[in-house]
C-alpha cells in the first residue's frame, strides 16, 4: 500500500494538534509497512526528506502577500497537487489512497482524484462552524464551500469522536454510513485507519478505475 498524506501542519511547523496526529500517523503507517508519503507546507524549508521511514515532501507558497486564509490556501493548493502528482508519477502511478487532513487541502485532493483517478479519505480535525460560531461573513461561506466539497467528494470520511460525525452529518447532511469514526487515543486506532484505506482501495479496483 501506498498512501499519500496531505497537512498543513507537520514538525517542525506545528499550529495545533494536528501536527503531533498527522506525525504519529505517517510513522505508525510507515513502521507497518505501508509506504507513507507525508506532503506539507513550511515556510522555507523545503524538499524531500526521509524522517522515521515517512518521505515527507515540503513545499512553500510562491505567492507571499495574501488577505486571508482562503487565498493562502487556494494559492498554495497548486503546489500541494503538483508535488503528490511527481510521486504519483515517480512511484509508477500506483498510489493507492491520499489522506487529506483538515480542510485547507481539499481542493488538491479533488484535483488528485479527478486528474489522476486517486481516491482521498477525508480527516475533520474541526469545521468552520465551531472554529467562527455564528459568522456569515462571505469569507466564512467560502470555507464552507470547501469543507462541503470535501464531504461530496471523499470515498469515506474520518471524524475523530461519535459528537464530530454527528455533526458532520448535521451541519453538511453527509450520510452516517459514509462517516467513519476513529479515535486517536483508541488502542486499535491505526488498525481503524488501515481498514478503511483498505475499504477505499477494494472499492477502486472493483469498479475498475
Amino acid at each position: 500500500m501506498l498512501v499519500i498524506i496531505l497537512s498543513w501542519e507537520y514538525p517542525p511547523r506545528i499550529v495545533g494538534l494536528l501536527s503531533d496526529y498527522v506525525k504519529e500517523l505517517s510513522s505508525k503507517l510507515a513502521k507497518m509497512g505501508v509506504k507513507t508519503y507525508a506532503v506539507t507546507y513550511h515556510d522555507f524549508i523545503t524538499g524531500e526528506v526521509k524522517e522515521d521511514e515517512v518521505i515527507v515532501y515540503r513545499v512553500t507558497n510562491p505567492v507571499k502577500t495574501h488577505i486571508s486564509v482562503l487565498t493562502w490556501t487556494l494559492t498554495l493548493n497548486q503546489e500541494i497537487a503538483r508535488a503528490a502528482a511527481t510521486i504519483w508519477y515517480r512511484e509508477n502511478r500506483q498510489v493507492d489512497v491520499v489522506d487529506v487532513q483538515d480542510w485547507h487541502f481539499v481542493p488538491a485532493a479533488v484535483t488528485l482524484k479527478n486528474a489522476l483517478h486517486i481516491p482521498f479519505v477525508y480527516t475533520v480535525e474541526s469545521l468552520e462552524d465551531h472554529r467562527s460560531y455564528g459568522a456569515n461573513s462571505p469569507l466564512n461561506m467560502a470555507i464552507k464551500s470547501v469543507e462541503q466539497l470535501g464531504m461530496n467528494e471523499a470515498e469515506k470520511v474520518i471524524a475523530k469522536s461519535v459528537w464530530m460525525a454527528q455533526e458532520i452529518k448535521r451541519i453538511y447532511n453527509v450520510p452516517m454510513r459514509k462517516i467513519k469514526v476513529v479515535t486517536p487515543k483508541d488502542e486499535t486506532w491505526i488498525g481503524a485507519i488501515l481498514r478503511i484505506y483498505r475499504s477505499v482501495i477494494r472499492k477502486r479496483i472493483s469498479s475498475g478505475s
